[in-house]
This record gives structure tokens, C-alpha cells and sequence, in this order.
């Protein structure tokens, strides 16, 4: 049942969560996604089986939650993530971030230090607004942002992405790659080989980036950015037992 919550901020919320045992499972979704994603729901459905404690929620300005996406950034959909977890959540952790939300993931995991229990990525993106679209821009995009204030980008998954200048100024001051991660549990990196918004040389990045004891990448054939159809989501659900069970 889909709730809200205010936050400090002023932002309403939408969220679902799962009272159950062992630490909090939290998904974080994507850019411009939203809670009702298959593999939110999917490990919705999984925690209420095993009387696991879940939460998944919409950031400001995506799906159901207040906020307009046109003046937003990666650190105010992190402090939403901060906020709803500071309000809602008093055990440990387990993070799953899809995509954006693997890099807000990052983010949080250098605050939640041993409380947070595991991190799984899902075609993770950290830096995407610099490494992924600034870099990648061409000078005319580059001068249509900075005159106009947005860019919009073709979607493969609808409507044209509106990227911001606000999005990309704000995504410098979030950057997880300029500095070594330390991580304090165990680290599970998910990566399709026929995902097309996030190369492989992005999630080799990541792996080499992140300092655990236990971190483990994996690549699945045919798999695209999504990471969603049966078998991926069995490659998610193992991962998710296999932290549980050092929990």
C-alpha cells in the first residue's frame, strides 16, 4: 500500500514499506523511473514471503512523489533517499541500486557506514551526468544547455529525457568516482552485456574503484539495461539470500 511522507525538505513522498525481520532491503530505482518497476515490485513480492523487511519509494519530482523533475538533481533525489531512510528505518541496511540508483547507493554508503549490511548494483551509473552525457555532448549541446538551461535526449524507454543544466551543475558536486570507496560489507556489481545506457567499461570502473573485502562483479550475457526479465531477477534474488544469510 502506497503511503506518503513529508520530509523537512517540503517534499511529499511516496513510498511502500514492509515491516518484517533481519535489516531494511531498500530499492533505489532509476532516472526518471519510478516504484512500480518490475523489480521493485518483484522484491516487494519477495520480502512479504519471507517476512523480510522492505522499502521502495518514488524521489522527488518521479512517479506518484510532489516535486517538478525540471529543478532537480542527484543530490536532492540522495537527500530524499537520506530522509525517508532517517524517518522510516531503524535496523541495519541492504541497499539495491538500479542504474541512477546505484549511484545514489554510493552516495549513501559513505554515511551509513556499518550499519549498512550489503549494496547490490544494477547497471550501476555512478557520475553518469559527466562521464556519461557532458563528456559525451557535442559543443552545439554543450551551448544549448548553458544558453537554454535543457537538452532534450531521445529515450528508448518513452519520452525524451529532459537533462538540465541544474542536473548536470549538481551532479559535479556529487561525484563517487573522484575518491577511493571504502565499503564495510558485502558488495554484489550486476551488469548486462547488451546494455546500452551503461558500457561495461563503467561497471570494470566501479569494480576497480570500490575497496571491500568482499565485492564480486557480474556480467550477464544478453542481458540489457533493464536487468529484469526471470533470469536476471533470480540472479538478484540469489544475491540478495546470499548477503542475507551473513546477516
Amino acid at each position: 500500500m502506497v503511503k506518503f511522507l513529508e520530509t523537512p525538505a517540503g517534499q511529499k513522498l511516496a513510498y511502500s514499506f514492509i515491516k518484517g525481520t533481519g535489516p531494511t532491503i531498500i530499492f533505489l530505482g532509476g532516472f526518471k523511473s519510478d516504484m512500480e518497476g518490475s523489480k521493485a515490485i518483484f522484491l516487494e513480492k519477495w520480502a512479504k514471503k519471507r517476512n523480510r523487511s522492505y522499502l521502495r519509494f518514488d524521489y522527488s519530482g518521479h512517479g506518484q512523489s510532489s516535486g517538478d523533475f525540471h529543478n532537480l538533481g542527484i543530490g536532492d533525489w540522495f537527500n530524499d533517499a537520506k530522509q525517508i531512510i532517517e524517518l522510516k528505518v531503524k535496523n541495519g541496511i541492504i541497499l539495491i541500486g538500479s542504474s541512477m540508483g546505484g549511484w545514489i547507493s554510493l552516495l549513501l554508503s559513505r554515511e551509513l557506514g556499518r550499519r549498512l549490511k550489503g549494496l547490490i548494483t544494477i547497471a550501476a551509473a555512478p557520475d553518469f551526468t559527466e562521464e556519461s552525457m557532458w563528456n559525451n555532448f557535442t559543443e552545439h549541446q554543450k551551448k544549448e544547455i548553458l544558453n537554454k538551461g535543457i537538452l532534450h535526449l531521445p529515450s528508448d524507454y518513452g519520452d525524451p529525457y529532459p537533462i538540465t543544466r541544474y542536473l548536470i551543475e549538481n551532479g559535479r558536486q556529487n561525484l563517487v568516482l573522484r575518491e577511493p570507496l571504502e565499503l564495510l560489507c558485502p558488495v554484489r556489481l550486476m551488469q548486462g552485456t547488451e546494455d546500452n545506457a551503461v558500457t561495461r567499461e563503467t561497471a570494470l570502473k566501479l569494480f576497480d574503484h570500490i575497496n571491500a573485502d568482499d565485492l564480486s562483479l557480474f556480467f550477464k550475457r544478453g542481458a540489457d539495461h533493464s536487468f529484469s526479465d526471470h533470469s536476471c531477477l533470480e540472479i538478484i534474488e540469489r544475491n540478495l539470500e546470499d548477503i542475507l544469510q551473513g546477516c
